[in-house]
């Protein structure tokens, strides 16, 4: 897989408290946040979701900048790359798509120009923090807001919530607070 294929890891591991029905499944009624529901309170929640990940960049084709999220990836797998020749690869490889002013997919970074070619052979985990932060800020204080009130998330909402309201759902809630009400 590369960077744009692999799911993102849970940088922080959610908690998750569950109170379940007679039949060990968790109640719906005292679920953790999840979905669209945990996306909406931030980037960070959006990102550690592979599923709010594939949204956003959805959305973000739309807006033509996904390479925002794609170098925010990139960085991110980059982070845990072992070996200074794999780092190099890597290295050049994001210098390449995402700074370089022939750059497929270049991000809007200041300081882009700073960070030249030479810097690339002694590659270390942390050596694009300072853009990738840029970057986050950039879109948690733009795109994410319009990503909120966008067709691409209040779809993907709605139908959650069609599935929570389904039948089956009400049953294992009814059943749930039957538990609990006695």
């Amino acid at each position: 897989l590369s960077w744009n294929e692999a799911p993102l890891p849970a940088v922080f591991p959610p908690v998750r408290l569950e109170i379940n029905d007679s039949e060990g499944h968790p109640s719906s009624s005292h679920q953790t946040l999840k979905g669209t529901s945990k996306w909406a309170t931030s980037l960070e929640n959006l990102l550690e979701d592979p599923e709010g990940v594939k949204r956003f960049r959805e959305f973000l084709k739309k807006e033509f900048s996904e390479e925002n999220v794609l170098f925010w990836l990139a960085c991110e797998e980059f982070k845990k790359t072992q070996g200074k020749k794999q780092m190099q690869e890597k290295a050049k490889e994001i210098y390449m798509t995402f700074l370089s002013s022939k750059a497929s997919s270049q991000v809007n970074v200041e300081g882009q120009s700073r960070l030249n070619e030479t810097i690339l052979e002694t590659p270390h985990p942390l050596m694009f923090q300072k853009l990738q932060d840029q970057i986050f800020n950039l879109m948690k204080y733009d795109s994410y807001s319009r990503f909120l009130k966008s067709d691409v998330f209040l779809n993907h909402k709605k139908s959650e919530e069609q599935e929570e309201n389904s039948p089956e759902a009400q049953t294992a809630a009814k059943r749930a607070s039957r538990i609990y009400n006695t």
